[in-house]
């Protein structure tokens, strides 16, 4: 099997997606690894709705065991109040086999986010998404000020992860500052993966 990145996401409007794909290729760009896209369904507060097994569109649904063999995740999710979307909180929630096991221990790991206003809680989603990957024993990597986008942009982005400012419900295009936050970091998780295996 060959080495790869988990790049995890969900997305409801199709920003967190777009994010992904470039995490993705930046990824890619890194020889010897590659990336792995995944998605997790949405929940629903009805007990009788159910998600197809496989989604209609889209990257397939992320199993335990893409979880358990990658060599490193970056892990992605719209904000919502501050915090991850339940879709994902929910997913993470049912990893504890990982934790008991320490499958994740020592392996880079790195968050991104979507907002639809500028200050609507993405440094606290990221912050947030990483407390239940340093319970996992994961290592925490975010974006270092030597990418001159976190100090040119003027919409999306941050050291501790990668982010979009989505103005509102419709996808809107990633700028050019936040298409090489997000490459940056996939090749910076990379990199990372293939020298903590050794």
């Amino acid at each position: 099997m060959s080495a790869y990145v988990l790049v995890l996401y969900y997305s409801r409007n199709g920003s967190t997606l777009e994010m992904a794909k470039q995490i993705a290729r930046g990824v890619e760009q890194v020889s010897g690894i590659e990336a792995r896209l995944r998605t997790v369904p949405a929940v629903s507060p009805t007990t009788e709705a159910s998600e197809p097994a496989i989604p209609a569109s889209g990257a397939v649904y992320c199993t335990t065991e893409d979880l358990k063999h990658c060599a490193g995740l970056v892990l992605g999710s719209p904000t919502r109040f501050g915090n991850m979307a339940a879709p994902m909180k929910y997913f993470l929630d049912g990893t504890s086999s990982h934790w008991l096991n320490g499958d994740l221990i020592n392996k880079p790991a790195a968050v991104f986010t979507s907002t639809s206003t500028l200050h609507g809680g993405q440094e606290s989603t990221l912050l947030s998404m990483m407390l239940p990957l340093l319970h996992q024993g994961m290592v925490i990597t975010g974006i270092p000020y030597s990418e001159p986008g976190l100090n040119s942009t003027r919409t999306g982005g941050s050291p501790y992860g990668a982010s979009h400012f989505a103005h509102g419900d419709t996808p809107t295009k990633l700028s050019d500052d936040e298409i090489d936050l997000c490459q940056a970091l996939g090749k910076r998780v990379a990199t990372l993966a293939l020298k903590l295996q050794l």
